[in-house]
């Protein structure tokens, strides 16, 4: 930054009560606060704006409304071109891959319902084994009570 953008930087903080300028945040959704791009280059324009108000953060918050009501004006185009039955098995199927995630994209230490993607089959809790099953079948007390 440099010129007046430098100015208005400074005067900012001074009537702020701020004399040191904020260190910049890490973190993927810091590059506003920071006032640097992703990449580490500094934003001119948006320098100055600041963080994000109104509009823009009810938009952010409200992102999965905003696909819905997406679907919904795709759905009626679909249906007026007489395709509303294929868009919506497609859009179906593309919302059940979405929705469930694949083995790469669980967090760590995360364990699937499936024993067998766990590391060495360790079932999770609640899980009902064929062991459990047998003994509750045939009536024999639980092991160590």
């Amino acid at each position: 930054m440099s010129g007046p953008t430098e100015q208005r930087l400074a005067q900012y903080r001074a009537s702020r009560g701020a004399a040191q300028p904020a260190a910049p945040t890490a973190g993927p959704d810091s590059g506003w606060r920071s006032g640097r791009s992703a990449q580490g280059a500094p934003r001119q324009a948006e320098a100055a704006a600041g963080p994000p108000s109104g509009w823009a953060l009810w938009l952010a918050g409200h992102v999965s409304l905003l696909k819905f009501l997406l679907w919904l004006v795709l759905l009626g185009l679909f249906l007026e071109l007489e395709l509303g039955l294929p868009y919506l098995v497609v859009s179906s199927l593309y919302w059940l891959c979405a929705g469930t995630h694949g083995l790469g994209q669980r967090r760590r230490g995360e364990m699937s319902a499936y024993s067998v993607f766990n590391p060495g089959c360790q079932a999770i809790q609640g899980t009902l084994t064929a062991e459990q099953l047998e003994r509750e079948l045939h009536y024999r007390p639980l092991a160590g009570t």
